[in-house]
């Protein structure tokens, strides 16, 4: 039987919790999927030896970061390299970026997983000093280096475009220059504020409808150098109206953490792919459940899915870019890596009830994967928080 924990829980109270069994997933190991594309950003494991400053070089254990990527892809699943999941632009700078993503295109070619990658423009300083031309030179050259290692691109969202654009059409021609010398169908991703408040009023209006019209237009000027666009809007009203209005060549992938189960089933005029960053907390779950969508198995995929949104909305909650604490401390709880450090110091940036009801709502979906393992694991954070 797995020991019981004590808990912190609401107004302070300690409270007695006893794990139940994990659920056993059924995933074939390796197998892709064939009705939708499944991309798990995937976090970085902080090296705990380093002797750096870990608030502004923290290094990453390359060996537990490979490792997951490789858990990964033996789930089925993609890999979307050097996002916000990955701490980029929060601890995680370009030329670190730079370094994760030739490790993880030579790792992907080693076992035929599919990989894509975030360009962007963090080796920018937004300030009143950057220019439109600055901001195309560095996409450029991030572009230059993911194609040159031989993996896809992510056009990530620039905080330095969103600091100096002065309206709508400063990032129709940022956007237009840049997917003109792309050599391959790039995802766009339209990240919203809540995620980075750096990017709010992108594509030049602060009402998401008028962005909308803007990122579609690039969309259609640009319509084969696009394969599809990733929004995370946290809204799925707005992810529906916009995947009705892309072109038909184009995919819309989810990046919607909240209400990810329905718009990726789809309705009758429709479905998303998923480029998730949840996907790396529950990825067994999240395997499973699109085998069983491919087998046309709609009952098992909700029962699956439906589990895990509880969790989810729990790791993204306000303040939202605080998420990737949740997905680390998942990992570490599942035995993934050997420690729960990050770069960034990102490990203190959720509470202890916060974690503690993570813990809950993981057990609840059948996520621990090694309840006695994970126990041992939260009691070690529950003393470094004095609850013993």
């Amino acid at each position: 039987m797995v020991r019981e924990l004590i808990l912190p829980g609401e107004g302070r109270k300690l409270y007695t919790y006893q794990p139940r069994n994990t659920v056993s997933f059924d995933v074939p190991k390796g197998k892709s999927f064939q009705k939708r594309i499944a991309f798990s950003a995937a976090h970085v494991v902080c090296d705990p030896l380093a002797n750096t400053d870990p608030l502004s070089n923290g290094q990453i254990d390359w060996d537990e970061t490979m490792k997951y990527r490789h858990h990964l892809w033996s789930l089925g699943l993609s890999v979307a390299e050097a996002m916000d999941t990955a701490q980029r632009g929060m601890g995680l700078n370009w030329n670190g970026a730079k370094e994760l993503i030739h490790r993880s295109v030579k790792e992907a070619r080693s076992v035929g997983g599919k990989i894509a990658s975030g360009v962007g423009t963090d080796q920018l300083r937004p300030g009143p000093g950057v220019t439109l031309e600055d901001v195309e030179a560095a996409y450029e050259e991030q572009c230059a280096f993911v194609e040159g290692e031989g993996g896809q691109i992510i056009l990530m969202a620039s905080r330095a475009l969103a600091a100096c654009a002065t309206g709508p059409d400063d990032y129709e021609r940022v956007y237009n220059k840049i997917l003109s010398n792309v050599s391959q169908p790039v995802i766009l991703h339209w990240l919203g504020d809540m995620f980075d408040p750096a990017l709010k009023g992108y594509w030049g209006y602060e009402n998401v409808d008028e962005a909308m019209d803007v990122c579609l237009r690039v969309i259609r000027e640009n319509v084969e150098k696009v394969d599809g666009i990733k929004i995370s809007l946290l809204d799925d009203t707005k992810e529906i109206k916009m995947r009705r209005l892309l072109p038909d060549s184009v995919r819309m992938y989810t990046g919607d953490d909240f209400n990810y189960p329905s718009l990726i089933k789809g309705d009758e005029q429709g479905y998303s792919h998923a480029l998730l960053g949840i996907f790396d907390a529950i990825a067994p779950a999240a395997s499973a459940a699109l085998h069983a969508l491919d087998a046309g198995d709609l009952a098992t995929y909700d029962s699956l899915l439906e589990k895990t949104v509880p969790l989810s909305r729990h790791i993204f909650q306000k303040p939202t870019f605080s998420y990737k604490t949740g997905v680390v401390f998942m990992a570490y709880l599942n035995g993934h890596q050997s420690h729960f450090r990050m770069i960034g110091g990102m490990e203190g940036a959720r509470s202890i009830t916060h974690l503690a009801d993570l813990f809950v709502m993981a057990d609840e979906a059948g996520l621990l994967e090694r309840p006695d393992l994970a126990v041992e694991r939260m009691q070690l954070v529950l003393a470094q928080a004095g609850i013993r």
